[in-house]
């Protein structure tokens, strides 16, 4: 498992300002494979996709 924002593992380290950026932005790396994703941002949300993984809501 990966973190969606910085793409680090997430069990190591200390991602709480990874999880306070996360509520007002959208993830930028796939928590699956930790590839970059494609993200598209609209006024009513947001769409991340992983080329493995597909597309991810918000």
């Amino acid at each position: 498992m990966y973190c969606d924002r910085c793409g680090e593992p997430a069990a190591t380290g200390d991602h709480a300002a990874c999880a306070a950026a996360r509520q007002l932005e959208p993830p930028r790396f796939c928590p699956d494979c930790r590839r970059r994703m494609k993200v598209q941002v609209v006024p009513t949300g947001w769409s991340a996709t992983c080329v493995e993984h597909g597309e991810r809501r918000g």
